[in-house]
């Protein structure tokens, strides 16, 4: 690979290189194309276990292991997002989410500081190509620093695919994607229930997964119980915002 140098550092000479495999099909798909591209003796897939993920994300990260000869490096905090909420007295929400910081990003910058040197470690996150996703790469990259940063799903490494491509693409390749997808959800994190998702997916979860709502709503109303008059989703209403608690959406 040539080197690539940033204002006023020195060139970096790539050794390693770490996908942020979130177990989504966008990371799966930058996954192939860094071992495309670069080998995969140098390659790392590092994945971090929220607890509360569908077991069908773990399936499809052992698949995408198998397929490139990749072992997962897996890190943990070992709490649930529920238990989270409860240890730092707040619950997420579609504004700000406490879990993701401390589930997801400080255990793996944790294992980063450990074993990734910055001066030759790429790390590759998979944003895919959407007006969206593509606003949230500036903060990214900034989170991640000293550790450069790429998005080759968004870059000039090829042109934009739909997700729908990026599946058929896995599909192609002999593995099966996560079955959240086929149940209509957007992404296949928490099992379905990010708290940073609005009423849609929520409602859609009640449809498909009612369980999995149910118990949802019981660690929503036991924080309730906790902190007050505090929900996940909000009701908006002729400029008023108010709690909508997961139960009081399941009755209407």
């Amino acid at each position: 690979m040539s080197q690539k140098t940033n204002r006023g550092r020195r060139p970096l000479t790539v050794r390693r290189h770490v996908v942020q495999f979130s177990g989504g099909i966008g990371s799966f798909a930058v996954a192939v194309r860094v071992a495309r591209r670069y080998g995969t003796r140098n390659l790392t897939l590092l994945i971090a276990d929220t607890g509360i993920e569908d077991d069908d994300l773990w399936r499809f990260a052992d698949d995408t292991s198998q397929l490139l000869g990749v072992p997962l490096t897996k890190v943990a905090d070992g709490r649930t997002p529920w238990e989270v909420f409860r240890d730092v007295r707040f619950l997420g929400n579609d504004r700000l989410a406490p879990c993701t910081r401390l589930l997801k990003q400080v255990p793996c910058r944790t294992w980063m500081e450990e074993h990734a040197d910055p001066a030759d470690t790429l790390v590759y996150v998979g944003i895919e190509n959407t007006p969206r996703d593509r606003a949230r790469i500036p903060a990214i990259a900034r989170n991640w620093k000293p550790w450069v940063t790429r998005f080759p799903l968004c870059g000039k490494w090829e042109p934009a695919r739909t997700k729908q491509q990026l599946l058929d693409e896995a599909r192609a390749l002999g593995v099966t994607p996560p079955r959240m997808y086929e149940l209509g959800f957007a992404h296949n994190n928490c099992g379905g229930t990010c708290v940073r998702a609005g009423q849609r997916q929520w409602k859609h979860l009640l449809q498909v997964l009612p369980e999995r709502y149910a118990y949802a709503e019981e660690r929503e109303e036991e924080l309730r119980q906790l902190l007050g008059d505090v929900s996940i989703l909000r009701a908006r209403r002729g400029g008023e915002s108010r709690p909508l608690p997961l139960g009081l959406m399941r009755e209407r």
